[in-house]
């Protein structure tokens, strides 16, 4: 191992000083590199994704995901936006930020009014995990992340020791396993929320991407986009099974589309061999990029960027507007605590007891077509 200060190597995995919390705590960030020339940066706060790159077809590499290159961005502007991040203690949204528990009831920070979202403001999102580089002579090169969420923690009952590894093999496969274990029963859904243009990293639109997702039913929202009904997606814009552009039907005459400004809503996943399932296949016919996601989820959450304002300016200066991306946040289903027949959809209940421990894994492939 070679460390100097503010830059270091640990087998490969390049680390270096990214900034100051206004805590005082350093945090650090890591880039990963695969011989194909794909480039992983990940940063503690919020043990996310900062930045992948890749080539595309004729070898030019680009980013092809959202995010910023200091840290103060992310404390200044990001906020809401969730960039990149490993998200929890709960995805998505509980309804009313309430659920019982042990004949308890339990209120959380209402940060999406009136619901509460992906573990409230102060969520794993918002803190710095303790981040060490993996010894890639015992497998691929990665960064493994931990954090220590106290009882109570933004209303969560029990205490929480979570750890976050991402992986990058040389075949082009990114890993993201995530690991936790409690002293109490408390829901437990964890997911990555990064967002994804293929082609530009954002600069430009992500309406001509095309998309497949192997899903045959998603839930329909009510106007605070809670579920109310698992809906087939057959004969509706929600139809993405053969594949098509992102913008086909986004602004179809539809009620659901409406509401959320565009695809904002659970998929429901099949199951597959060996606890993984395919997600979804990502891919911008202009660069030639492609990407799979892999997951043991039971859904993932398409989010078209609806409210990307053009505020935020990320890589290279691009202004990432309305639409300039989208999400697939692999998941359990959204507010699985207050409607049991969602909790039902996974390979088990989002509650985790004292003496198990909780796993989720999503894997995203990057390759270029012919």
């Amino acid at each position: 191992m070679t460390v100097v200060v503010g830059v270091g190597t640990v087998a490969g995995v390049e680390t270096r000083r990214w900034g100051t919390l206004p805590d005082g705590q350093d945090v650090q960030l890591f880039v990963l590199r695969a011989p194909n020339g794909l480039t992983v940066t990940l940063g503690e706060y919020g043990a996310r994704l900062l930045r992948v790159q890749m080539p595309d077809r004729d070898g030019v590499p680009g980013d092809v995901m959202l995010g910023h290159p200091e840290l103060a961005a992310y404390l200044e502007q990001e906020d809401a936006l969730y960039f990149g991040a490993t998200v929890g203690r709960v995805a998505n949204r509980t309804a009313r930020g309430r659920f019982e528990l042990g004949g308890q009831q339990y209120q959380l920070a209402i940060n999406n009014p009136p619901n509460h979202l992906h573990g409230g403001p102060g969520g794993f999102h918002a803190v710095r995990w303790e981040g060490t580089a993996l010894d890639s002579s015992e497998g691929p090169n990665g960064v493994t992340f931990r954090y220590h969420s106290p009882d109570g923690e933004e209303g969560y009952p029990g205490a929480v020791d979570v750890t976050a590894r991402y992986t990058l093999s040389g075949d082009g496969w990114l890993t993201m396993d995530c690991w936790a274990e409690t002293d109490a029963p408390t829901p437990l859904n964890l997911t990555n929320h990064a967002y994804w243009n293929l082609a530009d990293g954002g600069a430009g639109s992500v309406l001509d991407h095309t998309l497949l997702l192997p899903a045959a039913q998603f839930l329909a929202v009510d106007d605070s986009a809670i579920p109310v009904a698992v809906t087939e997606v057959q004969g509706t814009p929600f139809d993405f099974r053969a594949g098509k552009p992102l913008g086909q039907d986004i602004d179809a005459d539809d009620a659901q589309l409406r509401g959320a400004g565009g695809y904002d809503h659970h998929f429901v996943l099949l199951n597959g061999d060996d606890g993984l399932k395919q997600a979804a296949i990502l891919s911008d016919p202009t660069s030639g990029r492609r990407m799979e996601v892999w997951t043991t989820e039971n859904g993932v959450q398409l989010y078209s960027g609806n409210f990307l304002s053009g505020s935020v300016v990320g890589w290279n200066g691009a202004r990432y507007k309305k639409r300039s991306a989208l999400c697939l946040e692999t998941q359990q289903a959204p507010d699985a605590l207050n409607q049991p027949e969602l909790d039902r959809l996974g390979a088990g209940s989002i509650i985790v007891q004292p003496g198990q421990t909780y796993h989720t894994r999503t894997r995203w492939h990057f390759s270029v077509m012919e």
